[in-house]
Order: C-alpha cells, then structure tokens, then sequence
C-alpha cells in the first residue's frame, strides 16, 4: 500500500471521499469549508480525488469542475442541499409497490418468478439525474489545463470478486495490480458513479464492460491506496468513522431487527475497511519515520511516509437520521417501517437512503462546522 514512488509525478494532496448513500451530505459541508478557508476559490486543492459509492459522485462533480474549485463545490452544495429521495430512486406508491410485489412473489413462488428481482429500490432516477448534471467532457479539460492530476472512483465486480479502481488521469499515472484490487484507466461516465454507488441489494447492478459490477466499498481492502498509486503524499479522508467511547455493555432483551442487522452489516462494508487502513497506514508511517532515509534507501526499503488528515462527524450519523426518518415519502416509510427501520435502532439503514432535505443539509451543516472547528489544522495540512 505505502510504495515508494514510480514514475508517476510529485502531485502532492489527495482528496478521498468514502461511501454511504445520504451520508455523503457531510462531505459537502466539509468542502464549503475548506473553500471558504482557501484564499484562491478557484484553485484546486486536490491534485488527485478518489471516490466510492456516494463518495464517487462527489468526486466526479469536483473533477469536472477542477479548474474552479469554489464553483464545484457550490454546484455540489446546491444539488445536496436540496435532495429528494425521488431525485435517487423510485419512491412512489407505484414503484415501491412493484418493487415489494416482486420480491414477495420471489420469496413465494420463486420456482414460478422466471426473472428474480434485481434489487430492492429502482435508481433509475439517479441513473437520469447524473446524465443531466454531470460534465464528464469537463474531466478531461482539467487534467489537460493541469487543474486536476487524477480522478479513481472504485467498484466491486461480483463474478471476479475484484475491487476495480477505474481511473482517468494524466499519462504519468500508471495502471496497477494488487490482490483483490486493480487500478484500470479508463474515461469515466454515468455507468462508473451508478456501479460505484449500487449498495448491494438495496440499488441493481450495473453492467461495465464484460461484468456486473456493485457499490465499490465492498471487498474494499485497502481504500486509500489508490490514491497513493497515482502519486499523493497527504490524504485528507472525509466521513471515516470517529472513535466513540466504548459503551457500556448492557442486557438486550429484544431480538435485533431486520433493519438493525442491515444497517450494521452496511456500515461494516462502508467504514471498518476505511477505520483499519487508516491505522494500517498511521503503523507504517511510525515504522518508516524510526528508519533513516539514508539506511531506508541502502537496504532496498520501498516505504515513504504518508500524511494524513482524517475528518469525521462529532455526531453519531446514524442518530441524527433516526430523527429525521419521518422526512421520507411515506411509502418508503411504510416500506422500512415493516423490517424496523423506522425506530432509533433501524437509524443506521435509515442513514444510507435518508436522501431528503431535513437530514442533508443537516449534515451538510455538521460538515462544515466540524471542519472550521479544525481551521487551522486543516490550512496547515492543505498549506491555504
């Protein structure tokens, strides 16, 4: 992961954008504030920006506007700040009907269903919202114009089992091959952010290529080493989960909900892998900075240290959506209701599809307030 490097250029700081659905809001209150820190509004931080899930439509949106950062991120602020949950996925009686049809029609009469369903909610709305809003042309033009090194979104393919880092870059970057893990170029469009972003079960599949391919935290070993195999030497990694103190461990009577099981086995694919390759990468550096460069370079020692800047809630992500819930259309709310996720305890799946008002501009606000609460942490670190 923390390899010397090649022949890709010096280009300084990478942006890396984590998954989550509706919990991706907080990433654009965190760059309202780094913009608004920044002297120069137009100037790009981030020479290199990788994305996943949710995080992968950040980044593209970023990405096309590189060479203006302050009007990307406004154009980010304005899209998240006024989220509907129909603007992602079908959330009329209709659709959520038919959807619950076929799945109850699936578990029946699955010998009878000649075609099983492809997944619980239909994003043909986001598949339709990205084509109109996404400049993918404008991603070129800044890595031309030298406003923008590299731009990685991720996606996991389920007939390989393989996390695929497509990419689209400046000639100096380079492909790479790791197990379970392959950084691909590629020129990236709607298919990428609609693989990238599929939560399993919850959103289908999309097909790139020769496979299908799902949301790009799955099978996600190492999350920031794409953007150290395209070049950077400072990580800032927004949305990563926060060290809470360790509750107390108290008698649980009730059985856990369909809704609490979910919600806990999505927030192990969108945030254990992420919380252990920060460690992973904060061992190293303790490791290579106990080592001389001049003893690293004569032994064969193929290690640089790497900065990083984590900012992650204060709050607890999955509370706050739990006192929003009530802000879905309320056949969703009828939807989720029936498996449990409409109580404190369903919050933490509430959060991955709480694409609403009231709880992303929430976030959007939690975001930019924990990162002034870092100002001049976060200058330093980004040299603003």
């Amino acid at each position: 992961m923390t390899v010397a490097p090649t022949a890709e250029r010096q280009v300084g700081t990478a942006l890396v954008l984590t998954g989550g659905g509706a919990r991706a809001a907080y990433q654009v209150g965190v760059l309202i504030a780094i913009a608004k820190l920044s002297g120069k509004r137009r100037h790009n931080p981030f020479p290199i920006i990788c994305g996943t899930s949710a995080g992968a439509i950040n980044a593209v949106g970023l990405a096309c506007q590189a060479d203006n950062f302050g009007k990307a991120v406004s154009i980010l602020a304005s899209f998240w700040r006024n989220m509907r949950a129909a603007d992602i996925y079908r959330s009329d009686p209709l659709g959520v009907g038919a959807s619950g049809a076929r799945w109850l029609s699936a578990l029946a009469l699955g010998w009878l269903v000649g075609q099983p369903p492809r997944s619980l909610l239909d994003n043909a709305p986001l598949q339709s919202l990205l084509s109109r809003n996404m400049d993918f042309a404008g991603i070129e033009r800044s890595i031309t114009k030298g406003a923008l090194h590299a731009i990685s979104i991720s996606a996991s393919g389920y007939e390989s089992g393989e996390n695929i880092n497509f990419f689209q870059a400046h000639p100096d970057a380079q492909p790479w091959h790791r197990f379970q893990r392959i950084g691909m170029r590629t020129e990236l469009s709607v298919d990428h952010l609609l693989a990238s972003s599929a939560i399993p079960f919850i959103f289908p599949a999309t097909r790139i290529n020769r496979e299908y391919f799902g949301d790009g935290s799955m099978r996600q070993v190492a999350p920031l080493s794409p953007a150290i195999h395209l070049g950077a030497e400072r990580l800032l990694v927004v949305g990563a989960p926060r060290r809470y103190e360790r509750n107390e461990r108290t008698q649980v009577d009730d059985y856990p909900s369909l809704a609490q099981i979910a919600g806990h086995a999505l927030s192990s694919i969108f945030l254990d892998g992420l919380a252990v390759d920060i460690e992973r990468i904060q061992r190293i550096n303790k490791t290579v900075s106990a080592i001389p460069e001049e003893l690293r370079q004569e032994s064969g020692i193929k290690l640089r240290p790497i900065e990083t800047l984590v900012i992650s809630p204060s709050e607890r992500i999955d509370r706050i959506a739990a006192e929003h819930a009530d802000a879905l259309p309320w056949a969703i709310k009828l939807l989720l209701g029936g498996i449990g996720a409409m109580n404190r305890h369903g919050g933490a799946l509430t959060s991955y599809l709480l694409f609403e008002k009231p709880f992303t501009r929430k976030l959007i606000d939690l975001g930019y307030a924990d990162t002034l609460a870092r100002s001049s942490e976060v200058g330093d670190f980004l040299k603003l």
